[in-house]
């Protein structure tokens, strides 16, 4: 720790990368409750420690020899994150979690599964879940995964180009996994010669037996910019949705996170919770942790008054954020008109402003594109890229994301 910001080695560039795109909001979030402020994060490559990635059983020597700068395939030796047991199922999510455990299940014919939600709804949980069941399974016949993002897989794909080695890539992913598990497919709108790839791939996989999972805060349907023949084979296998959980479901994820921490949390306080955070799980299990863990450091029990400190730095959400209160706090947040946000003006604030726009209105309505778009005067391949571009800045935690999101954070704070 240096000043205000908290820097942290990894042993190389996919380390480094893994932790900025996908932990960086929970080291910031653990980081803030000791310090009583959220840090700066910054994560460095200690390149004397660089090691080669690990890999499955069978198939390490073709890895070295590749030498690219992979996702590990996941062999028995290793775990995922989160697991089935862990997720708490509800109406909103019965369907996914049915599915995700089906399409693990040797005995079913499913061999594919399109997994579909706003952020923080579960669906990094279930593919994790997947994995982890696999792994598990895996004690005898030696089960190889590949797990990693869209935008992963076109960077690996790009540096095999640059780098004559597109065979090997082609063999990696099409002949040395069982299983591939792919999140954010949305990244892939718009990249011609990456989906002829993907779809190859995922031909190649169906061919011979094996299984595919994916994820997207998008429906197939509402991809732009995607070969046809893709859009149809997206579509094939399950298709499933996760909504935003109801009350009911809030109260059992608290009531099982509470009892994983191994900590009593008095009824009205997870009711409170559960009310408060209404549209991100795992901001509502971020939320249940640093309560505990503040309540423990000082050495006190969890109240009411202490569960209202700890909501302070959250994006606490009332029940009645329609789309006219999301642009009235839009225009109030950037200091922009209503017109200028449904003009064709490309100043930066104004573009700004609108994607936060369109980004609000998809996690908190219900609309579809099409309509949101209506209500911006912009085509739904627009809405739906400025809103892609919008979660990749606050997924990444990048300058503008960590902005972006401490703007929202505002809405109905």
């Amino acid at each position: 720790m240096r000043g205000k910001t908290l820097h942290l080695k990894a042993p190389n560039d996919f380390v480094a990368s893994w932790v900025r795109d996908r932990h960086a909001g929970e080291i910031i979030e653990a980081a803030q409750s000791v310090l009583d402020f959220a840090p700066e994060l910054e994560v460095r490559v200690e390149k004397a420690e660089t090691k080669t990635p690990a890999v499955a059983p069978g198939i390490q020597k073709k890895e070295r020899q590749l030498n690219l700068p992979l996702s590990p395939v996941v062999g028995q030796e290793n775990r995922f994150k989160f697991d089935f047991e862990r997720f708490v199922v509800g109406p909103s999510n019965e369907l996914a979690y049915v599915a995700s455990k089906s399409v693990c299940d040797q005995d079913v014919s499913a061999d594919q599964l399109f997994l579909c939600s706003s952020p923080g709804l579960g669906k990094t949980h279930l593919i994790h879940s997947i994995g982890s069941l696999l792994c598990n399974q895996g004690a005898n016949r030696k089960v190889r995964l590949a797990y990693l993002s869209a935008e992963e897989f076109a960077n690996q794909m790009i540096y095999a180009l640059k780098n004559r080695r597109i065979e090997e890539f082609k063999k990696r992913f099409r002949d040395s996994v069982d299983m591939l598990l792919l999140e954010d497919i949305h990244f892939f709108q718009g990249k011609e010669k990456i989906q002829d790839e993907f779809l190859a791939t995922l031909d190649s996989l169906k061919n011979q037996g094996k299984k595919i999972a994916m994820s997207s805060t998008f429906l197939p349907k509402e991809l732009k910019d995607v070969d046809d023949h893709l859009m149809s084979r997206l579509s094939q296998g399950f298709l499933a949705v996760i909504d935003k959980p109801d009350f009911k479901t809030r109260l059992r994820i608290l009531e099982h996170k509470s009892r994983a921490m191994q900590f009593s949390v008095p009824a009205e306080v997870h009711e409170l919770l559960a009310e408060k955070i209404q549209f991100d799980v795992r901001q509502l299990e971020s939320c249940l942790q640093n309560l505990i863990l503040k309540a423990r450091l000082l050495r006190q029990e969890v109240s009411l008054n202490l569960a209202w400190e700890v909501l302070k730095n959250y994006d606490v959400r009332g029940p009645q954020v329609d789309l006219d209160k999301i642009i009235e706090f839009v225009c109030a947040a950037y200091s922009v008109s209503k017109s200028q946000l449904s003009s064709k003006s490309r100043k930066k604030q104004h573009v700004l402003a609108r994607n936060t726009a369109l980004y609000l209105a998809r996690v908190y309505t219900d609309m579809s594109l099409k309509e949101i778009g209506h209500n911006f005067n912009r085509r739904h391949s627009t809405v739906l890229k400025g809103i892609s571009n919008l979660e990749r800045e606050i997924n990444r935690q990048t300058p503008l994301g960590r902005q972006v999101k401490q703007t929202i954070d505002h809405l109905e704070g």
